[in-house]
């Protein structure tokens, strides 16, 4: 009777967090329809209006068409075409690289902030958990203290103020690292040479993702060790004389790192949004550098589905930390 009742308890659980998903799926492209429309001018007359003010009206409904904002369609029948484009991955042209579609923008830019960003943000996390566990074991020792004082002051530092420091100092006065670019343009490359150029460029905007975001995850981790290190189990494993590193592994570091894999699996999803400024100071071609001439150029297909993948990237995150935190302590699960 119980297995039948712990069943219908993880079905319910999973039936509600695939319902919270879609539910808040919906709302997300909804919103993402809407703000665009709500913006002011024509955007067909904006994407022509580079050629001259002399348009003929006809290449200005033809481009209406195009990017499918036609007059003579309702708000409805749009909607309808943009989720049906949406979720067949056609989300039109790009106004600042017309006539290239969104698609094509987004296939070359996504890699890059995948393997950038992603990469740092996983460094950062197992770092700054090592060193958080650590620091919160000894937090009346001089190293504990010395570590809490390290991670608040880089919480205090901007991170795109980091990033122009490192620029400047390792980039334009010692010449250690190239300032722009995610690979030399200087000759072709192909094979191993290809990979080295990426690697060396991508080195010092990771390490300046990897220190920014270091001090959150060792401060989280610390704090989470702190309160769990208070607890009565804590107490009763080292009455019983069990070694102190057992202990601060098995009893504290696995039940204290519970909030952290959450935010882990958040800062996971957020990874497809880019680190927007980081990106800019570096002039990294990945999606934060294109959200942002996106935006100036108010090219909005572009800003649209950036978004679209930046919602579904951050929901699919938090339903996987929903799952993997049911899976770790069962007693979320009801």
């Amino acid at each position: 009777m119980f297995p039948i009742l712990r069943t219908v308890r993880n079905l319910k659980y999973v039936s509600n967090r695939l319902l919270f998903f879609a539910i808040t799926l919906f709302f997300a492209l909804t919103l993402n329809f809407i703000l665009p429309r709500l913006m002011p001018g024509d955007p067909a007359e904006r994407i022509l209006s580079r050629f001259g003010p002399n348009v003929d009206e006809k290449a200005i409904e033809a481009m209406r068409i195009a990017l499918g904002v036609e007059q003579n369609k309702s708000l409805l029948s749009q909607y309808l075409d943009y989720l049906k484009n949406t979720f067949t991955g056609n989300f039109g042209i790009s106004y600042l690289h017309y006539p290239v579609p969104v698609s094509e923008v987004l296939k070359n830019s996504i890699p890059w902030t995948i393997g950038l960003v992603g990469i740092s943000t996983i460094l950062s996390f197992f770092i700054g958990t090592f060193l958080g566990i650590y620091a919160g074991w000894n937090r009346d020792k001089f190293t504990g203290s010395g570590l809490l004082i390290f991670s608040l002051s880089l919480r205090a530092i901007p991170y795109f103020w980091l990033a122009m420091i490192f620029l400047y100092i390792f980039g334009y006065r010692l010449g250690w690292f190239p300032l722009s670019n995610a690979y030399s343009t200087k000759e072709v490359l192909s094979g191993i040479n290809l990979v080295l150029s990426i690697i060396y460029h991508a080195i010092l905007p990771g390490i300046t993702l990897v220190v920014a975001s270091l001090g959150s995850w060792i401060l989280t981790m610390r704090n989470n060790m702190v309160s769990v290190l208070a607890e009565d189990y804590i107490t009763l494993a080292e009455a019983k004389g069990l070694d102190d590193r057992y202990v601060m592994v098995h009893y504290a570091a696995r039940n204290a790192i519970l909030p952290s894999i959450t935010a882990f699996g958040i800062s996971l999803g957020f990874v497809v949004s880019g680190a927007l400024l980081t990106e800019i100071v570096y002039s990294y071609p990945g999606v934060g550098y294109q959200l942002y001439r996106a935006v100036l150029s108010q090219d909005f297909p572009l800003i649209q589905a950036i978004f679209f993948f930046v919602s579904v990237s951050v929901l699919l995150a938090n339903l996987i930390m929903d799952f993997v935190y049911a899976f770790l302590d069962p007693r979320v699960r009801g």
